[in-house]
């Protein structure tokens, strides 16, 4: 289910994102189409995406996803609506990867911070995940695979 978690240092790297607050329900019905607005607008401006589409959650609670849904970008975008320019930022982060279903996405957390808390190090509040495969690459789940980017504490 995980790859083997290590420690990695990222580089800071520009972004396009758009900040969703919603309930936990409401999750499946607002990230298709948030990420349809981000891509349209970022290409609007005739920036490149490079690289996959990832999540940065900034609220840990059971009830609501206080999130956002990025791009990374080969140069700054304006604002545009809700689709805001940012950066994510150079950290360092331990990181695995989860293949499986999105439905195993709350497991594979809870394992993965299990292994940070055992490992003795100490994460920031948010999280990242960076969804390398998805279903746009294959219809069989077993395939999707899910970088997990937890940032540590100095």
């Amino acid at each position: 289910m995980l790859d083997e978690p290590q420690i990695v240092q990222t580089a800071a790297q520009a972004i396009a994102m758009v900040r969703l607050t919603v309930p936990r329900a409401e999750i499946q019905n607002v990230m298709g189409p948030g990420l349809t607005e981000l891509r349209a607008a970022v290409s609007a401006q005739g920036i490149a995406i490079v690289g996959p589409w990832f999540t940065h959650h900034l609220l840990m609670d059971p009830a609501v996803f206080d999130y956002e849904i990025c791009v990374a970008v080969a140069s700054p975008i304006a604002a545009a609506g809700r689709i805001q320019p940012s950066v994510r930022p150079a950290m360092k982060v331990a990181r695995t990867v989860y293949r499986g279903g999105f439905e195993g996405l709350g497991a594979a957390w809870g394992e993965f911070n299990a292994w940070v808390a055992a490992e003795g190090l100490e994460p920031a509040k948010d999280l990242w995940e960076v969804y390398l495969a998805g279903p746009e690459s294959s219809s069989d789940a077993s395939k999707w695979a899910t970088q997990l980017d937890r940032p540590l504490l100095p």
